[in-house]
């Protein structure tokens, strides 16, 4: 489900292995259960995705078994 979210009010983070320079993404749990993910460099400005439980369990079961490493050089 999607909704309008106050990005103001989530506890956004970013991976430790991100650097300093905000070029990465930051995460937020959602009230629901869901995350909530937005470009650093576009806080309060860009777009913020929203994807459910089970979307985000998908996601990471992917990432976890490498299928998405081929995107990474």
């Amino acid at each position: 489900m999607t909704y309008d979210i106050d990005q103001t009010k989530l506890e956004w983070r970013k991976a430790a292995k991100s650097g300093p320079n905000g070029n990465c993404l930051e995460v937020a749990k959602l009230a629901d259960g869901g995350v909530a993910v937005r470009d650093s460099k576009q806080v309060g400005q860009g777009p913020v995705l929203q994807y459910t439980v089970n979307e985000w369990d998908a996601f990471l079961d992917g990432a976890k078994k490498g299928e998405f490493d081929d995107l990474v050089q």
